[in-house]
This record gives C-alpha cells, structure tokens and sequence, in this order.
C-alpha cells in the first residue's frame, strides 16, 4: 500500500483537471500565442517603462500645443489642454492594463473560495452560496455594475469592486463543478483514505487543477474585461480628470474629432492591441488545452 506522503507525490498529469508539463510546449508552438504574447509584451513593456524613455509630465498643459498635430516633440499630438498625447498613452495604460489584471485576479481569488467552499462543506453552506450565485446570475453583468458604481459612486477603485462584484459568480460555480468531479478522482479518494486531511487534498489534488481551469477561462474573458472598463470610463465612471486612461482618452477626444482626428487613433489602436492579445492568447491557451485532453 502506499503511504499517505507517497500519495501527495502522486504524478497530476494522470489525472483529468491537473497541469501537465506539455501544456505550456503546446501552447508556445502555436502561431497565435506567440503573435498574441509579443504584442502583450510590447504594450506591457510601453505602460511600465514608456514614461521613464518619453520623459513628459502627463499632466503639463501647454497651451501653446493646444490641438497640435504629430510632430517630433508630440509624435501622437496633443489634447485640448496642450498635454502630450503620447504621454498620456503610456500613463493610461498602466491603469487600463492593470485594471483588466486587477478584476481578473479579484474574480478568481473570490469565485476559487467560493466555488471550493461550496464543492467541498457541501450542506448548508452550498446551498446558500448556490442561492446567491443564482441571484447574481440573473441580472445581467454590466447592469449590476452600473448598479454598483452608482450605490459607491464614480472613481477608479469602485469601479474595479464593481466589475469583481458582477463577474465572480459565473466563476465561482464553474469552481463548484469542477470540485464536485475532482473529489471522485482516484487519488482523491485514495489520499482520504489514507487519512490524509482535506485542506492537504484540497491544497495539493484540487486547488491547482481548478485554479487551472478557471484560468484558461478568465484569459478568454480578459479581452471583454479590457472593453467594460474602456466602456465605463468612456462614460465617465472610471477614473477621473486629470487621470489618464484610455476609455477616457477616448471620451475627451470626440469632441474634436473633426479637427484633431489624430487624438481618437492612439487609445483607439490601443485598446484594439490589447484586446486582439488578450483573444490570441486565451484561445491558444484554450486549444492546447482541448488538444492535451483529447478534445
């Protein structure tokens, strides 16, 4: 018989719901991962360190720049206020990209607690969180977001609690299914029966195959992410003036559209290149998934 430590040792790639190593090869070997990947990098590499090589106080109005069009001391223009528009892009995209990452790991964290806790107390406790991911469920997404962001009001950060507010449920009972197939699983079962606790089993056998799954799902989902707070901030309900972000960029800029058409290009490219990332990343990730299942 195996001894409980040997059972905790046991290889997750022979069991469905687990990391195998060949996930990542096959999921590198596909064109658009890498194609999705490089343009991530670049607009990840641009937000984090694009204001430390175009040294422009974001927030400097010139009134002399005022509508200015490309050139080589504005190579994207200027807004209304003088301020250049290429520093305000790069400034923008710290908060874009780091919101869509923030609600995504705020949906997980909470979806995984909720999803496990339910999968695995079972009894009362699954009930009422069955009843609250029901209720949730019902309204739609976006609705219960404004609802939100009109109860906490206007701002950056309730706008992340909003989105994590009406996104978790979905998550949290796919967790829920997931752990219900999980705790048949033979080594389950076998380290259960060797004595061994449920937090190990849970720690060890079940957290990381549904963390993985909930994963492959939210890449899928971050383009979506990225629109809704480009979306809510276009409306003015993310982050504020003088801020910049690139729904709001985009929301400053109509006004002059028809004189200064260049300001609408850059947070309009922008958000495309994330979005288009975001989508070549989670179906390759989603189809070297499906090819290591047998799917």
């Amino acid at each position: 018989m195996m001894t409980a430590e040997r059972l905790l040792l046991l290889r997750r790639e022979e069991f469905p719901f687990t990391p195998r190593r060949g996930l990542l090869r096959r999921f590198m070997e596909r064109r658009s991962a890498q194609i999705g990947l490089l343009i991530a990098a670049f607009l990840c590499t641009a937000a984090l360190f694009g204001n430390w090589i175009w040294r422009v106080p974001p927030e400097r109005m010139n009134p002399e720049a005022k509508l200015a069009p490309p050139s080589l001391s504005h190579p994207l223009g200027a807004d209304q206020f003088g301020r250049d528009q290429l520093a305000r892009l790069l400034d923008g995209g710290r908060r874009s990209l780091g919101a869509a990452l923030t609600v995504l790991a705020g949906v997980l964290l909470f979806s995984l607690i909720a999803g496990i806790a339910a999968g695995m107390i079972g009894g009362l406790v699954e009930q009422i969180l069955m009843r609250l991911l029901d209720v949730l469920l019902a309204m739609p997404s976006m609705v219960l977001a404004l609802a939100v962001v009109g109860v906490m009001g206007v701002g950056y950060g309730n706008l992340l609690l909003a989105l994590v507010a009406s996104s978790w449920a979905y998550y949290a009972r796919l967790a829920r299914s997931c752990v219900r197939v999980v705790r048949m699983r033979g080594d389950v079962v076998s380290a259960r029966l060797a004595g061994i606790g449920w937090l190990r089993v849970a720690s060890g056998h079940i957290v990381p195959g549904v963390a993985r799954q909930l994963i492959i799902v939210a890449t899928l989902d971050l383009g979506s992410v990225i629109i809704w707070i480009a979306g809510l901030s276009f409306l003015g309900l993310g982050v504020q003036p003088p801020d910049a972000e690139w729904g709001a960029m985009l929301a400053e800029s109509r006004l002059y559209f028809t004189v200064a058409p260049w300001l609408l290009c850059a947070p309009a490219s922008a958000i495309f290149l994330a979005v288009l990332a975001a989508n070549l990343i989670g179906n390759a990730l989603r189809d070297a998934a499906e090819v290591q299942s047998g799917g």
